[in-house]
C-alpha cells in the first residue's frame, strides 16, 4: 500500500501549481482590498452579521489558497484572523477598534509575505506578534482565567504549536477543541489526486496529524486524523484538490444528530456508507447518485433524499454560473486589440471617403455594405473601448484606510467623503493618477485639517471633511480634493516664497498666490514631521498632472477650506470628433467639447483694446480664436465667404473658433504626437484621416486659456 500512496503522491506532485500562482495572488489582493474597505465601515456598536460573514470569507479564500499553494506563513496568519473572525460572527465576542487595528494591520502583513512570495524583492514581515495579539483577543477574558487557573491534566498536541504564538492559552483552547475525524474521499476517477490532502497536514504548522486507513486506493482514499480545524476550514482546504462532491467528513463519537443516510446508485437510501455503520457522521458536500455519501435528513428517511436532490441541482448550476461570469486577461492583450480596432477605424474611413466618388446608382449593394461596415465598426469600437474602462472606486478605496491611519496618527478626526465613484476613466490614466492624488488627500489632512480643539474653538464640528469627487466635464475629467479645513494664507504663503527668494509682489492675484505652493520645495510647514513638511509633495503633483497633459488648480478660503481640481483631457485611444478646415489645413475638435456653429458677418466681430477680438452671442460676447493666426496657416486665396464660428467649451469657459468650413463628424484615432514628434503647444495629438493625410487634434482647454491671456 506504501508503493501505491508514494506513486500516487508523484502523480499529484507532477502538475505545476506556479501556473496558477497569478491568479492566486490576484484574488488575494481583490480579497485584501474588500476585506479593508468592509473593516473600515464596519459599526461596533451595531456589527451587521452579514459584514462580519463576509469579512471572515475574504479571510477564508485567502488562507485556503495559501495552504494550497504551500504559502505557510500566509495560511497560519489568516488561520489565526478566522479565529477571531469567526467569534465575532458568531457574537461569542464584541468587536472593538483594537480588533479592527489588529485586523487592518494582519492585512498589511498579508500583502508584505505576499509580495515576498511573488518575488518582488521584499522583505517578508515579522508575524509572531502579530499572531499573539490576534489570539488574545480572540480569546478574551477566557484567556487570562485559563492562565491563572491550574490546568487539570498535562496538555498533548497532535501537531507543534506555531512558533508564532507563544502564549499558553490558545494552545489549551486549540485542545479543547481538538477531534478525530474519518475523511472519506471518492468515487475518484484519478485516484492520485486526493493525495494532497496528507500534505496540507504537514504543511500546515497546527492544522493536526493524519494516517492513511485500508481502503480500495483504485476508487477512494480514507484516512484518519485529528484537528482542530473547523469543518468548514478543512472543506475550503480540501476542494482545492477534489471537488466538493468527492468529500465526506465523518466527527468519531460525535453527539447524536438527526438520522444521516446515503443515497445509492440507484436513489434509494443504503445506510452510512463508512467503513464504522454505527458511527454517526455529520454531512459536507453534497451530489447527486454517487454512492457513499451522507444526506442530513430532519424527517424519516423516506422524504428526506427526494427533498434535497433539487437544491443541490440549483445549487451546482448557480455556481457554474458564476465561474462563467467573468474571465481575467492581460492588459497587453487588450492593448493590443484596441490598436488594431484603431487601424480598422482608418481603414473604414479610407473606405467612406472613396465611396463618395461612386455612383448611387450603380453600386448601391457596395454603398449599402459600407453603410454596414460604418456602424458595426462604430459598435466594435465602443465595446472594445468599454473593456479598459474602470470605475474611479478603485482609486478612490484605496484612500479611506489610508486617511484613518493618517489621522489618528496625527489625533485628528477625519471622514472621507466621495462622490462619483462610478465615472469610468481609461486604466491607464487611473494608474497614473493615484499617486496625484494620495499627495493632495495627505496634505489636506496634514495642513487642512484643523486639530479637534482648534475647530471647537472656531465654532466648527470636532470631524474635519475631505470630499473626494470624479464627474465628466465635457472631454474632460474633472477630479476634486475638497476640505472644510483653514484653508491657505495668502500673507503667510507671499512670506514663505519672499524667504525663499521667490519673486512675490503683493500684487499677485489670489490664484497666482495659490499656485506658489507647486514650487519645488515650498512648504508651509512649521516643522518639518514623517508625514508632509519637505516640500516635495505638490510640485510633484503638478509634474504627474502635466505629464498626462492635465492642468491642477487651487481655490481657498480661509477659514474655510481648499478646493484643488485636476483636469486631466479623455485620452482614450478613439474619440467622436468635428473636422474643421482653415486654409488648406484640416483640424479635429473634440466632439464632446463643441457647443454650437453659426456663420457671421465679418462686421459682427468687436476688436478690442491690445487686438483682443469678441463675438457676440444671444446677448453674450464671447473671445474669438483665429486658428489662422494661432498656427500660422498660409492662405492662398480668399474664397468670399463670410467666417464661420465653432463654440467649443472648456475648463467652464466658451471660446469661439473662427474657421473656414465643417468638414464633418468622424470617429479619429489618437496618435500620441509628443512621443512620435514634440510637445506643440494648443494641440493634444494627431490622426490619421482616411485620404492618408495628418491631422491635428486641437486642445480644447488650451485655447481656452490662450484666451484669456
Amino acid at each position: 500500500m506504501g508503493e501505491m500512496m508514494n506513486e500516487g503522491q508523484n502523480l499529484g506532485n507532477d502538475i505545476d501549481l506556479s501556473q496558477f500562482y497569478s491568479i492566486f495572488f490576484e484574488e488575494a489582493g481583490e480579497n485584501l482590498d474588500q476585506m479593508e474597505q468592509m473593516l473600515l465601515a464596519l459599526d461596533l456598536e451595531k456589527a451587521d452579521d452579514e459584514e462580519l460573514n463576509a469579512i471572515f470569507r475574504c479571510a477564508h479564500s485567502i488562507k485556503g489558497g495559501a495552504a494550497t499553494f504551500g504559502f505557510a506563513d500566509v495560511a497560519e496568519l489568516t488561520h489565526q484572523m478566522e479565529s477571531l473572525l469567526d467569534k465575532l460572527r458568531r457574537h461569542e465576542l464584541t468587536p472593538t477598534a483594537a480588533m479592527v487595528d489588529v485586523l487592518l494591520e494582519s492585512s498589511d502583513a498579508l500583502r508584505g509575505l505576499l509580495g515576498a512570495h511573488q518575488g518582488r524583492g521584499v522583505e517578508p514581515p515579522a508575524t509572531a506578534d502579530l499572531v499573539a495579539r490576534i489570539s488574545v483577543l480572540a480569546h478574551g477574558e477566557d484567556a487570562e482565567v485559563e492562565e491563572e487557573a491550574p490546568a487539570p491534566a498535562p496538555v498533548v498536541v497532535a501537531a507543534p504549536a506555531p512558533v508564532a504564538a507563544p502564549a499558553p492559552a490558545p494552545a489549551r483552547k486549540a485542545a479543547k477543541v481538538e477531534r478525530e475525524l474519518e475523511i472519506h474521499i471518492g468515487p475518484l476517477e484519478n485516484p492520485a489526486s486526493a493525495d494532497g490532502i496528507a500534505e496540507l497536514f504537514r504543511d500546515i504548522p497546527g492544522l493536526g496529524t493524519i494516517e492513511a486507513l485500508p481502503c480500495d486506493l483504485s476508487t477512494r482514499r480514507v484516512w484518519r486524523a485529528r484537528t482542530s480545524a473547523s469543518d468548514s476550514d478543512l472543506m475550503d482546504l480540501f476542494t482545492f484538490h477534489v471537488g466538493k462532491d468527492d468529500i465526506r467528513i465523518v466527527e468519531q463519537q460525535a453527539q447524536p444528530a438527526a438520522p444521516n443516510i446515503t443515497i445509492g446508485e440507484d436513489g434509494e437510501p443504503m445506510g452510512t456508507g463508512h467503513p464504522n455503520p454505527t458511527t454517526e457522521g455529520r454531512d459536507y458536500g453534497f451530489f447527486e447518485g454517487a454512492p457513499g455519501v451522507p444526506v442530513r435528513a430532519a424527517a424519516p428517511a423516506e422524504g428526506a433524499a427526494p427533498k434535497t436532490a433539487p437544491k443541490v441541482e440549483g445549487r451546482a448550476a448557480a455556481g457554474a454560473g458564476l465561474e462563467s461570469s467573468t474571465l481575467r486577461v492581460s492588459v497587453s492583450k487588450v492593448d493590443q486589440l484596441i490598436n488594431l480596432v484603431g487601424e480598422l477605424v482608418i481603414t473604414q474611413a479610407m473606405l467612406a471617403q472613396k465611396s463618395r466618388e461612386l455612383d448611387d446608382k450603380d453600386n448601391q449593394p457596395l454603398l449599402a455594405g459600407l453603410a454596414d461596415l460604418d456602424r458595426n465598426t462604430r459598435d466594435l469600437q465602443e465595446a472594445v473601448m468599454s473593456i479598459r474602462m474602470i470605475p474611479m472606486s478603485v482609486v478612490f478605496n484605496r484612500f479611506p484606510r489610508m486617511l484613518r491611519d493618517l489621522a489618528t496618527k496625527l489625533g485628528k478626526k477625519v471622514e472621507l467623503v466621495t462622490q462619483g465613484e462610478s465615472t469610468e476613466l481609461d486604466k491607464g490614466l487611473v494608474e497614473k493618477i493615484t499617486d496625484p492624488l494620495t499627495h493632495l488627500i495627505r496634505n489636506s489632512c496634514d495642513h487642512g485639517i484643523e486639530m479637534p480643539e482648534e475647530r471647537r474653538a472656531k465654532g466648527k464640528s470636532e470631524n474635519g471633511t475631505i470630499t473626494l469627487s470624479a464627474t465628466h466635464e465635457g472631454g474632460s475629467i474633472l477630479i476634486e480634493v475638497r476640505d472644510d479645513g483653514k484653508g491657505l494664507s495668502r500673507e503667510k504663503l507671499l512670506r514663505k516664497a519672499r524667504e525663499k527668494g521667490i519673486d512675490a509682489p503683493d500684487t499677485l492675484t489670489d490664484t497666482e498666490v495659490w499656485n506658489l505652493i507647486f514650487a519645488p520645495g515650498f512648504s508651509t510647514a512649521e516643522e518639518v514631521t514623517d508625514v508632509s513638511g519637505r516640500g516635495v509633495g505638490m510640485d510633484v503633483v503638478k509634474k504627474n498632472i502635466a505629464a498626462l497633459n492635465g492642468t491642477v488648480e487651487i481655490d481657498s478660503a480661509e477659514g474655510f477650506g481648499m478646493r484643488v481640481s485636476v483636469r486631466l483631457p479623455l485620452t482614450l485611444a478613439i474619440m467622436d470628433g468635428m473636422s474643421v478646415r482653415v486654409s488648406d489645413e484640416v483640424y479635429i475638435l473634440p466632439l464632446s467639447n463643441v457647443i454650437e456653429s453659426f456663420q457671421i458677418k465679418p462686421s459682427d466681430i468687436n476688436t478690442m483694446a491690445q487686438g483682443a477680438q469678441v463675438v457676440k452671442v444671444r446677448d453674450e460676447y464671447m473671445p474669438v480664436v483665429e486658428l489662422e493666426r494661432v498656427f500660422q496657416v498660409p492662405r492662398f486665396e480668399f474664397n468670399g465667404t463670410s467666417p464661420i464660428m465653432v463654440v467649443v467649451e472648456a475648463e467652464g469657459s466658451r471660446v469661439a473658433l473662427m474657421v473656414d468650413e465643417l468638414l464633418g463628424q468622424q470617429q479619429v484615432v489618437i496618435k500620441n504626437l509628443e512621443s512620435n514628434y514634440r510637445k506643440v503647444p494648443n494641440v493634444s495629438g494627431a490622426t490619421i484621416l482616411g485620404d492618408g493625410k495628418v491631422a491635428l487634434i486641437l486642445d480644447t482647454s488650451g485655447l481656452v486659456r490662450r484666451s484669456r491671456h
